[in-house]
């Protein structure tokens, strides 16, 4: 079996870039983390001075509780 690399945009699939991404130790990831938070808040601060209470998002998330036995 002959292994290549590819450029093609089209084997960039959100698996295989979960799958990069997790390969990744801790302390790499958290860096990331903090490196895509900065070029999100260099391009529009304004997320961040967003006022007013959250709201509900009805529909969107489940809560699931484990009831005592």
């Amino acid at each position: 079996m002959k292994l290549r690399v590819s450029h093609s945009r089209e084997l960039e699939t959100p698996e295989a870039k979960a799958r990069w991404f997790q390969s990744l130790p801790l302390a790499i990831r958290m860096e990331l983390l903090c490196e895509y938070t900065d070029l999100i808040l260099e391009n529009r601060p304004d997320l961040v001075a967003k006022k007013g209470e959250p709201h509900s998002m009805s529909g969107r998330v489940l809560v699931l509780r484990k009831q005592d036995a």
